[in-house]
């Protein structure tokens, strides 16, 4: 199982960090080692001194597809979720200055978090679905299908131009702006829609 995440995939995000629109989607793997498991804390790790939350929709994968056309992707998922792409944004910054991959960054143990699985039908469209992210009981993210770049269907077919996708496989979608460092202590929930599908302590 890959974890294939899309970056920059909201432009007011892209404005965030000061970064250029890209021309297509940009891609990068989580291993699968980097899924927090379930029940279990976020511990801050001691190689980073800024770990950012980023909250995403995620799909997941139910049939292998290569070459997917844009009008068969919706066929390929039939569940929704959020999740969240924690990422050390120190060093990710340093590796990007450097001209070096930064998987170190986004892969590392524990940095992804995927929440509870939900069908697909039960929303009406998924070109306008709303997530938000609760820092302590506020909300520090919200995002909204509608203002993706590349839609979820797109996506799926551009990824699968240049990586076979298997059943189990989870795409996070990208992030939109508000993102932000989290602190020990913080308590972070994760809604699709008002649903809670995750929460967890950070340590």
């Amino acid at each position: 199982m890959k974890l294939v995440c899309v970056g920059r995939n909201y432009a007011a995000h892209i404005e965030e960090l000061k970064n250029q629109r890209p021309d297509s989607p940009v891609l990068f793997i989580k291993p699968d080692s980097a899924i927090l498991p379930r029940e279990q804390d976020f511990y801050l790790p001691d190689f980073s001194k800024e770990i950012h939350y980023e909250l995403e929709l995620l799909v997941r994968i139910d049939k292998v597809g290569k070459h997917i056309a844009p009008e068969f992707a919706h066929t390929y998922y039939s569940q929704l979720s959020v999740g969240l792409d924690f990422t050390a944004r120190d060093l990710q910054q340093s590796l990007k200055e450097q001209g070096l991959p930064w998987e170190k960054a986004k892969g590392f143990d524990g940095s992804a978090v995927i929440g509870e699985w939900v069908p697909k039908s039960r929303f009406e469209g998924r070109d306008h679905l709303e997530f938000t992210l609760e820092r302590n009981g506020e909300t520090v993210q919200r995002g909204d299908t509608r203002h993706m770049l590349w839609k979820t269907d797109e996506l799926i077919a551009y990824i699968s131009t240049f990586f076979t996708l298997k059943k189990g496989d989870i795409i996070f979608t990208g992030t939109p702006a508000g993102v932000g460092q989290v602190m020990p202590n913080d308590y972070l929930s994760g809604k699709l829609e008002g649903m809670e599908l995750f929460s967890l302590n950070v340590k």
